[in-house]
């Protein structure tokens, strides 16, 4: 049988949870480093993690987030159908995380907006979230035109429309201000600039994730060599550091941020005309389900704004998808997002059990991202084994010197200090998924504390609203 859409990949296994759980390659390159000329490590992802806190860190996020552009007399109407986010103050300079749901009032996936002006938006990284926006963009009947520049690993040129650079760190303004041709610009969390590094036009937006000034840079992709190494060269006074991607996707357990959940897109009917538009080699086809949660029905994978901890970025002062279903939501007890922190003792039993030579060694516990599924989903459990929630993203953090996972729990366990259990590891010794070695389950101690766990990250983002 020829599977041309997602729709029939879903007509043609008899269990979509299983499917995914244990038959598909994962689509990202957090799962797949091989997957982006980027190496794992620049020096060490132990001091490229402690940069960010210490002094400042450079990331190259050219290749793994895919990104279209949205323009036409009907491309603002479009956007304001989709995000849950108001778009009053949406203008060139300030840049929104957009967060769309179904009907339902359930994740499809969020992405970083921009502004360009002239009715023409860029829409980076949330490859779920640009395949809806896409689909509407051709189905609406808006006057609007779309164009991709896919990721690497998608991408058949084996080239970027734009390179992207990610910066971070206390150092990371000097840096900034002494590669910027002129006098630097200030630059607010998620507001840009347009500067000039060693002789491209750069759009500059203030993006961090450890509370010291940050700063995302794209331009043009053949400038990118030029503009990194002007960068690096303005750092090295600073201690600026580069870092792989064991550093960058380790980054999450500290900023908070809970990325590319699974769309709910697999269950509604009224999804019908949209899982039949997506390939079914896409990345809603090849998503990867992994950790100790386990349901049957996929829909128990799906999660709400709320949830993700984007309850201050949902504005009610426009109709959106899934609007009425948010608004019903808003009053009831949902799960919150938190950060748990697991006991240093149980963290040292897991290591250790490797050496065991009579009996299977717990799920391996790989530093700096533990994760190894897309997305994970780990049990959480209070202490006497009660279900009450589910941990995702779980690492390790050098800054904190402790293994964190994010979660959403319900509400009654969400105060920090509260104790909680993570089951470690996949149920019946593990899945068929190449990453999974065969191994023992682990109930791991930890303490409930915020997200992001991070004081200065937290009192960053608390005073903006998207």
């Amino acid at each position: 049988m020829v599977h041309r859409s997602l729709q029939d990949v879903l007509n043609s296994v008899p269990d979509i949870v299983e499917y995914l759980y244990n038959e598909t390659p994962g689509p990202h390159s957090r799962t797949n480093p091989g997957l982006v000329p980027i190496p794992l490590e620049h020096t060490n992802w132990r001091d490229e993690q402690l940069a960010w806190r210490n002094s400042a860190v450079l990331f190259d996020q050219s290749h793994h987030m895919p990104e279209l552009f949205v323009s036409g007399p009907g491309a603002r109407e479009l956007l304001t159908r989709i995000g849950v986010n108001s778009f009053k103050n949406l203008r060139p300079g300030a840049a929104k995380q957009l967060v769309g749901c179904n009907e339902d009032g359930q994740i499809i996936g969020d992405c970083v907006l921009h502004d360009l002006g002239n009715e023409t938006f860029e829409l980076i990284s949330g490859k779920t979230l640009l395949n809806w926006v896409h689909f509407q963009a051709e189905t609406s009947g808006l006057d609007v035109t779309v164009e991709r520049d896919e990721n690497t690993s998608d991408n058949p040129t084996g080239r970027r429309r734009n390179f992207r650079f990610g910066m971070d760190g206390p150092e990371a303004r000097r840096i900034f201000a002494e590669a910027v041709e002129g006098e630097a610009p200030e630059i607010g969390f998620f507001r840009t600039a347009r500067v000039r590094i060693a002789g491209a036009d750069v759009l500059a937006l203030g993006h961090g994730m450890a509370g010291h000034f940050g700063v995302e840079l794209s331009g043009p992709f053949e400038r990118g060599e030029a503009v990194r190494n002007a960068i690096l060269q303005a750092g090295e006074k600073y201690g600026l550091r580069r870092g792989g991607t064991r550093a960058y996707f380790s980054s999450g357990q500290e900023s908070g941020w809970i990325g590319y959940p699974l769309p709910a897109i697999y269950t509604a009917e009224y999804l019908r005309g949209f899982r039949e538009w997506l390939p079914a080699d896409g990345w809603e086809a090849r998503y990867q389900l992994a950790g100790s949660f386990y349901s049957p029905d996929v829909r128990d994978w799906y999660v709400n704004p709320y949830e993700l901890g984007y309850r201050r970025i949902i504005n009610f002062d426009h109709d959106f998808f899934g609007r009425a279903a948010l608004e019903r939501m808003a009053g009831e007890p949902l799960r919150e997002r938190v950060t748990l922190v697991w006991d240093r003792e149980d963290v040292a039993t897991i290591l250790s059990s490797v050496l065991d030579q009579e009996e299977l060694p717990y799920k391996y516990l790989e530093f700096p991202v533990a994760d190894y599924g897309f997305p994970q989903r780990d049990e959480v459990q209070d202490t006497v084994g009660h279900y009450i929630g589910q941990a995702t993203q779980v690492g390790f953090s050098m800054n904190e010197r402790a293994v964190l996972s994010l979660a959403f729990v319900e509400p009654q366990f969400a105060q920090p200090g509260t104790e909680v259990v993570v089951v470690w590891g996949e149920p019946d010794g593990g899945s068929r998924k190449p990453r999974v070695e065969r191994h023992r389950q682990f109930k791991a101690k930890a303490t409930v504390a915020p997200a992001p766990y991070a004081s200065a990250a937290r009192s960053m983002k608390a005073g903006t609203r998207f």
